[in-house]
């Protein structure tokens, strides 16, 4: 029955980055291929801003899907869709705000799975929030998406235990592979219309906003275990780094490796502005 279930699954997938192509993978080796894929545009990117496509349109090509790319979701998009007869949607870090007429297109209406234990953290960075503000555990909530920000009823959720040596790039591995597999034991469910969602609470929503550049920037010497949280939670992009004045001139320094010891921000490895990677130690030397 499950297997026929899936084989009669038309499904639209809307994704951008890796985390989203990393979920369709996941749903491809259950025996979920959606119907059609939209995405953002391609972009340039890099120091020769050469044009690149996003990691789910590159899927979509490798899987021969059909892929749309708009900058915007018009009403021919959604023409498009109508004429699918899709039974529903499943958005992934999408990253733009879908319409109401988007939503309500597919006969079981839009789908999403989101990295936080909602109402907790609905927004954009809840990974790096949950890090952040050195939760113990996070989690993933697949919800009924409606026409405001994460706060539809809840269709399953897992929770997370944190590490305290986690950092934002191995929790991300985590979050996706359970996110992705809880889809896939949820989807007869929600097919059969067996599932019964759940309203969430929302005296106790909080929210996250996205994450700058200019937000990686720590000082050295001070708030030990914030600065630590944040070297988890910006690991990778964006980075943390501290300035420090040499020769009378102001420079950069990108942290590469840190650990927290004796309650105390320990700098292991940077990358000073310029030049390469060396242990924080043998930079202190040179003076």
């Amino acid at each position: 029955m499950e297997s026929a279930l899936k084989k009669e699954l038309n499904f639209a997938f809307l994704g951008t980055p890796n985390v989203a192509s990393q979920t369709l993978d996941i749903l491809e080796s259950d025996g979920y291929i959606p119907s059609i894929i939209i995405t953002s545009p391609d972009k340039p990117s890099g120091r020769g801003l050469e044009i690149h496509e996003s990691p789910v349109s590159a899927w979509a090509k490798e899987h021969n899907i059909r892929c749309l790319k708009p900058e915007k979701i018009t009403p021919d998009i959604i023409d498009e869709l109508n004429k699918l007869n899709l039974d529903l949607s499943v958005v992934v870090a999408y990253g733009k705000i879908l319409p109401e007429s988007l939503i309500s297109t597919p006969r079981l209406g839009t789908i999403n799975i989101h990295y936080s234990l909602l109402p907790k953290y609905r927004g954009a960075s809840p990974l790096e929030s949950a890090l952040l503000n050195d939760e113990k555990e996070t989690g993933v909530s697949i919800q009924q998406m409606v026409f405001k920000l994460d706060s539809g009823p809840i269709l399953a959720e897992r929770e997370i235990p944190i590490d305290i040596n986690e950092t934002k790039e191995g929790l991300r591995e985590i979050l996706i592979n359970t996110g992705g597999y809880l889809l896939c034991k949820i989807l007869p469910k929600i097919i059969e219309g067996s599932i019964i969602p759940v309203e969430q609470d929302e005296s106790k929503a909080s929210y996250c906003t996205k994450i700058n550049k200019e937000d990686g920037e720590i000082i050295l010497g001070e708030h030990h275990k914030k600065n630590y949280n944040k070297y988890r939670a910006f690991y990778g992009w964006p980075g943390t780094y501290f300035f420090i004045t040499r020769h009378d001139k102001k420079i950069r320094i990108k942290i590469k490796e840190a650990a927290y010891e004796d309650d105390l921000f320990i700098v292991k490895r940077v990358t000073p502005e310029g030049k390469k990677e060396i242990s924080y130690s043998d930079f202190i030397k040179q003076g």
